[in-house]
């Protein structure tokens, strides 16, 4: 069973750390995005954080119900960051693309943490303040409320997805990564004519293109879904 967690205004230790700091929720997830970058998932436990962080694991439970908890609240930091760099304009597609754009770079920037939290709701004020953005941009247009939860839906789940499946890609070994790359040039740009001639034909441009990430393309490909669904001006 998850222990309750105290307070904010009751958890504050009263003396500092063996390191000299105050420990906080912030602080306690800057440093889980630090563990989870050098030692991947694997490396975020209690202890492990606790060590990071110069206090007694148990302390942890004080700020979060447990290691679930605490999953959900990074998730909620790469969402407020992504919020944070994000301005609106006042023009729907540029504000949605945007944002999209913003959410991938945030959690492309921990890829570790990313593959951890893309799949999580987590229920905190950042992720829910990126939902209450993007269906206010659909709903501004005048999108039906039943088109818009569509297209908010397409949207934020592709925008995660697109995150955990290019963050995948940089928590590789930098040499696992490369072989994958290089595998569009070293194999599919060999393939034969005669077998596969759809690859060879498009060889040149598979081998260009492949290294990258599809999200910027399919985010447009959204977009223009979207700008199909919106009622006459």
């Amino acid at each position: 069973m998850a222990k309750q967690v105290v307070r904010e205004e009751a958890r504050r230790r009263r003396r500092p750390t063996r390191q000299g700091t105050v420990l906080t929720e912030t602080l306690i997830v800057h440093t889980a995005l630090r563990l989870l970058r050098e030692h991947g998932s694997t490396g975020l436990t209690a202890r492990r954080l606790g060590l990071a962080l110069g206090a007694d694991p148990s302390t942890l439970y004080r700020y979060f119900a447990g290691m679930d908890d605490l999953t959900r609240a990074i998730g909620d930091e790469l969402m407020g960051r992504a919020l944070a760099s994000w301005t609106a304009t006042g023009h729907w597609r540029t504000d949605l693309r945007a944002l999209g754009l913003a959410i991938h770079s945030a959690y492309l920037a921990h890829p570790q943490a990313a593959v951890l939290t893309a799949s999580r709701v987590t229920g905190r004020p950042r992720e829910i303040a990126v939902d209450e953005a993007i269906l206010g941009i659909l709903r501004g247009v005048g999108l039906p409320d039943e088109t818009a939860v569509r297209v908010y839906h397409a949207f934020i789940d592709q925008s995660l997805a697109f995150a955990a499946l290019d963050a995948g890609a940089l928590a590789l070994a930098e040499e696992t990564r490369t072989a994958d790359e290089e595998m569009w040039g070293t194999t599919y740009a060999r393939l034969p004519a005669t077998s596969h001639p759809h690859i060879a034909a498009t060889a040149r441009l598979l081998t260009r293109r492949m290294p990258h990430s599809a999200y910027p393309t399919a985010l447009e490909m959204l977009l223009d879904h979207t700008a199909a669904q919106l009622p006459p001006q």
